[in-house]
């Protein structure tokens, strides 16, 4: 048997799925012979949840204290506003509006629409960026992880205890665990770690929430303002800048998801027609994010004022209360563990998709 009668006999036997990895032909398949398509308007917006609602959210409260209410809750609504209307707009590339045939990646949209130059800069800026923020992922896991250790090291013995850990360890035993969720077939099989990580990140900002509203209610509150953090002696006007253009691109990033959204999509069965699934999906997880974005800063600003830290979470004592914080950090942990798989699992398709064709 020569090399191209193996070829022939490999792609009747198998078909590579959205994600790129290696579907068993045996089972159902789609019109274009890939794995069936069964996502729905839930699992989507499961998927976009998870791979915009991170950690992050417990730092609204730092943005705010920067910018100040009007400024940004402002911000907020409208890249909010932006971020729905492109992704509307992207929904509708999904398929090619001439033949019909799908668009399975984000790159493949703009080879589509846009050519085969920007097709390749858009997929290797695509790819980094995933790559960046599966990086980023595995740094704040690991900083979750360190948090627990922390918190449960200075409740034993004093708040003056020699509790230091090393982050290296941790991102180890993170990498081992994503190795094997990895293992996970396709895309379209992920959709109960996103359900399971969605619900996490409510859990941790419920926490924070809770925190926050606990210190409203008992009058201890503290100072806020429509402008945010005043310039003084250890705040230079250049300072408050930079902090102003660092809080309005967190909320930038964290409304963005244009990324991933054509892979989301495209696990979505044909009927209805994805994009308006999509469009719906859309609307759900923007409109879910925003409300919890808004209430979470709102509520952690109002308790800790102009003096909020980057975690919320620790502005409302010293790792006290212990168990709560560990229990928020452990539901940040599993939140970032399937985030971590929505990105990767397009970033991994893409090499199992080259070394099969080779």
């Amino acid at each position: 048997m020569d090399h191209q009668e193996i070829e022939q006999e490999i792609s009747q036997e198998f078909s590579v799925d959205p994600a790129g990895k290696i579907a068993d032909g045996i089972g159902e398949v789609h019109d274009d012979g890939r794995s069936k398509r069964t996502g729905n308007v839930w699992t989507a917006s499961a998927h976009i949840i998870t791979a915009i609602v991170g950690s992050g959210v417990l730092s609204l409260a730092w943005g705010l204290a920067q910018l100040g209410w009007i400024a940004r809750i402002a911000t907020l609504l409208i890249f909010s506003d932006i971020s729905l209307y492109t992704s509307g707009l992207l929904a509708d590339c999904y398929r090619d509006p001439n033949t019909g045939k799908r668009n399975y990646t984000y790159k493949e949209a703009v080879k589509t629409y846009l050519g085969n130059l920007k097709y390749k800069a858009c997929g290797l800026v695509q790819y980094i960026l995933l790559s960046g923020t599966m990086i980023g992922y595995t740094i704040t896991a690991s900083i979750s992880m360190v948090v627990i250790s922390k918190s449960n090291c200075f409740h034993k013995g004093d708040h003056g205890a020699p509790c230091n850990f090393s982050n290296n360890l941790y991102m180890i035993a993170l990498g081992i665990v994503e190795m094997i969720l990895l293992q996970i077939p396709s895309f379209h099989k992920l959709s109960w770690l996103s359900t399971v990580a969605a619900i996490m990140s409510f859990n941790y900002s419920g926490i924070g929430m809770g925190l926050a509203f606990a210190k409203n209610v008992s009058g201890q509150g503290r100072k806020t303002s429509l402008t945010g953090v005043e310039i003084r002696l250890d705040l230079t006007a250049a300072d408050k800048t930079w902090r102003m253009f660092q809080a309005v691109g967190n909320m930038a990033f964290a409304c963005a998801y244009s990324r991933i959204l054509i892979e989301i999509q495209d696990t979505l069965r044909s009927s209805p027609p994805e994009n308006q699934t999509m469009k719906k999906a859309n609307t759900i997880a923007t409109s879910t994010a925003t409300t919890l974005y808004l209430i979470c800063g709102s509520l952690g600003y109002a308790a800790l004022g102009n003096h909020a830290p980057g975690n919320m979470l620790t502005g409302f004592g010293f790792y006290e209360p212990f168990w709560l914080i560990d229990l928020a950090s452990f539901f940040i942990l599993l939140h970032l563990l399937g985030a971590y798989q929505v990105l990767a699992q397009p970033v991994f398709g893409v090499v199992e998709s080259w070394a099969s064709m080779r």
